[in-house]
């Protein structure tokens, strides 16, 4: 979907398509509502905050809806800690939400790499997990955990092996529609060209009710807010 086209939608739902009193819908308000909107929509989804109470990969809508932001990136740099390796570069920046961490396992003894499963931890439970026979780090059984601190990926080892080869996989940022011509919110820039919605068209109708329920609450009109919040909900 264009942006003319969604802006077009956004203003009929507000029944601002012919107006030009004080409240008229600039673009640069319909640009900042609807990638707030879509913000919060992705991040209520993934929790399973929403009617039929589906979070992360939980249906195959889920999955659909979602796996275009799934990205995996390798995590090239470690330092060792002793108990844990820590990485040196912070997560990347359209960092999201977890899905999960890849690494390979070498050992003196052993050094052919071989995967390791990595379960992600509470930070306040790591001394817990070092002790735990069933969740400590282990080379023989190729488990281990990780826990996140100060945007950094903290692997534990117990000191029984060294790691390699580490990978993350995460959730990121969905990318910010931009309007031609059209001040940026966010930046303050022109842009000189449109950054269309990389969502599916089906998406994307969701994504503008959202839009159009945050304008309407900034506008005070609560019986539009409700409609939308209703259409969202019942299409979700």
């Amino acid at each position: 979907m264009n942006n003319t086209t969604l802006q077009l939608k956004v203003r009929q739902r507000l029944n601002k398509l012919a107006s030009n009193d004080f409240e008229n819908i600039p673009c640069w308000a319909i640009v900042e509502a609807f990638n707030k909107g879509m913000v919060e929509w992705v991040r209520r989804n993934l929790h399973g905050n929403n009617l039929y109470k589906e979070g992360d990969e939980q249906s195959t809508s889920r999955i659909d809806d979602f796996q275009r932001l799934i990205k995996t990136t390798p995590v090239l740099l470690m330092n060792n800690r002793q108990t844990f390796f820590e990485t040196v570069n912070q997560i990347p920046a359209d960092y999201l939400r977890f899905k999960r961490v890849a690494a390979k396992a070498t050992k003196e003894c052993c050094k052919d790499p071989h995967n390791l499963v990595i379960y992600l931890g509470e930070e306040a439970n790591v001394e817990e997990l070092l002790r735990d026979k069933n969740k400590k780090p282990s080379f023989e059984f190729a488990e281990t955990f990780a826990t996140f601190e100060s945007n950094k990926l903290q692997i534990y080892t117990n000191e029984e092996f060294d790691i390699e080869d580490v990978k993350l996989t995460y959730y990121r940022q969905p990318i910010r529609i931009e309007i031609n011509g059209c001040k940026d919110p966010y930046t303050g820039n022109i842009p000189t060209v449109d950054v269309e919605c990389e969502f599916k068209d089906d998406q994307i109708e969701l994504l503008i009710d959202e839009c159009c329920k945050i304008i309407a609450g900034d506008i005070e009109n609560i019986l539009q807010v409700q409609r939308e919040q209703q259409a969202v909900d019942n299409n979700n």
